[in-house]
């Protein structure tokens, strides 16, 4: 069936009928489970999808991971109590079980990161999230500010030519990180680790830095859905985070219904 016709209520169908007992769940952050706020800081995280988590990494066996562009720390304190294996930072940092300690890679100069930062001066309604690895600079609230801001980041390149850099696009936002990380990358490498390896993945994204995730899915026998958003081999298209929440929810319950 074309990827177009999956969506609205059949997709939930498609979703529901998985079994958590042989997947592994990589799920994406914002736009995806919770909306988009004004602010990364300013965001949502609701005790039913807390529940739904927590019951679905039970009935996968540990096999369900956060994949997203935030610091594993920050979704830490998103999903708190919550601590989930995850792959955070667009694949800078990864945790393969809950309760290890992340890996992560180098930081970029501190210089370069206070001139990339200096974006966001008071009143411009632009925020700067300094990860050491990269720097995000978000204009949710100055969508003006566009074409300020890509002439900031690329000054500011082309401050520290000895640095490899590259930008990381995405919704209202512009992210200077290290070359070749991405999250398809730490999807592969996650796949290959205990609880997650010998199980079908399957993933939901919703942007353009999740492109690379439904890149590798093919390789890895994996389901691709996505949040309003066409890419190539999906399973589905979720109408919005709301119609996601629902469906998590749903698959919890459904499979605490089955027998063991």
């Amino acid at each position: 069936m074309p990827t177009q016709l999956i969506e609205n209520e059949e997709v939930l169908d498609i979703f529901t009928r998985l079994d958590p007992k042989s997947i592994a769940l990589l799920l994406d952050v914002d736009g995806t489970m919770i909306d988009i706020g004004p602010s990364p800081d300013d965001v949502h995280v609701s005790d039913e999808l807390r529940a739904s988590l927590t019951r679905l990494f039970d009935l996968a066996g540990g096999a369900l991971a956060l994949v997203s562009g935030r610091p594993i720390a920050d979704l830490d304190r998103l999903f708190a109590p919550l601590a989930l294996p995850a792959i955070g930072g667009h694949g800078a940092e990864l945790r393969f079980r809950s309760g290890d300690t992340a890996t992560r890679i180098g930081d970029l100069p501190q210089a370069m990161r206070r001139h990339l930062t200096g974006a966001a001066t008071p009143g411009s309604g632009i925020v700067a999230e300094d990860k050491g690895y990269s720097v995000a600079l978000h204009y949710r609230k100055a969508p003006q500010h566009e074409q300020r801001l890509r002439d900031h980041v690329a000054a500011g390149r082309a401050a520290f030519p000895a640095e490899a850099t590259e930008v990381l696009p995405g919704k209202s936002m512009f992210e200077v990180m290290r070359p070749g990380i991405n999250k398809g990358d730490g999807v592969r490498e996650m796949m290959t680790h205990p609880p997650f390896a010998g199980r079908v993945p399957v993933f939901i994204g919703d942007d353009v830095t999740d492109e690379s995730v439904f890149a590798v899915l093919p390789e890895l026998g994996g389901k691709g859905f996505s949040v309003s958003r066409h890419f190539a081999g999906l399973s589905g298209i979720f109408q919005s985070p709301a119609q996601v929440r629902r469906a998590l929810h749903r698959l919890a319950a459904g499979g605490q219904a089955k027998p063991a």
